[in-house]
């Protein structure tokens, strides 16, 4: 079976630049050392993992575990200090709420603006419009401009792009812990049906019982270190425990 994602070695680590006031700030650059200024934090530690085409997995472990970092390297986000991320296929999802919306611009605008970004073709688009929209169930708003939506309603224009570019690899990020009820249900529905036909997907929550029902495997991380990869009945076992 071929490959959706291949991650190899990969490190990733961010300065935390520690709080100073500006005259000791001053006095240390100063004194050459800027460097003290700041602390390296491993987000990703020599992380590996390969996930086949048409595998549901689950990325768990509480928060600063590395989860959202290490998905943001499989969107492509995000690039790793070292190793590689390789992934086949369109790769769509939902990382952060609103992400490539522009506030200025309509839900229409919006629409082919995040299309666009998404690798989605203007005819594309244009042959999908009504489908999002649909979708989306914002159509009264959808001339307005998306500085007034709120979340859910970003959230319901998002998801309905994302899963209009027919992707090969398809990412949440905790995106449905936003909305009401029924539309989560529907959001689980479309996930469920383009699992079907053999997308891949990954999923990051701590909604337990959430990934329970959609993912077969779980990979576990602990301080960017991935520390168990099971069936995911295993792996939210192994978070309950803890």
């Amino acid at each position: 079976m071929a490959l959706a994602i291949d991650i190899q070695q990969v490190d990733k680590r961010f300065a935390l630049r520690h709080t100073r006031s500006l005259k000791e700030t001053f006095l240390w650059v100063i004194k050459g050392r800027r460097g003290d200024l700041y602390q390296k934090f491993s987000a990703l530690n020599e992380v590996s993992l390969s996930v086949n085409e048409g595998e549901t997995v689950a990325l768990l472990g509480f928060n600063g575990s590395g989860k959202s970092t290490l998905l943001k390297h499989i969107s492509g986000v995000m690039l790793p200090d070292n190793g590689t991320v390789r992934t086949r296929g369109r790769v769509a999802g939902l990382i952060e709420v609103g992400a490539g919306f522009h506030p200025d611009l309509s839900g229409r605008d919006n629409v082919f603006l995040n299309g666009a970004i998404l690798g989605m073709s203007e005819t594309e688009i244009h042959d999908q419009f009504d489908s999002i929209v649909e979708f989306s169930e914002i159509g009264e708003f959808i001339d307005t401009e998306v500085r007034f939506y709120s979340s859910g309603m970003y959230l319901r224009l998002a998801f309905a792009v994302a899963v209009h570019t027919n992707p090969d690899v398809f990412l949440i990020d905790e995106i449905l812990a936003v909305g009401d009820e029924p539309y989560q249900k529907k959001c689980l529905e479309k996930i469920r049906e383009l699992n079907a036909a053999g997308k891949t997907l990954v999923v990051v929550s701590h909604d337990l019982d959430l990934v329970s029902q959609i993912c077969s495997r779980g990979v576990v991380l602990e301080r960017g270190s991935v520390v168990l990869d099971a069936p995911v009945a295993d792996a939210v076992a192994y978070i309950r425990s803890r």
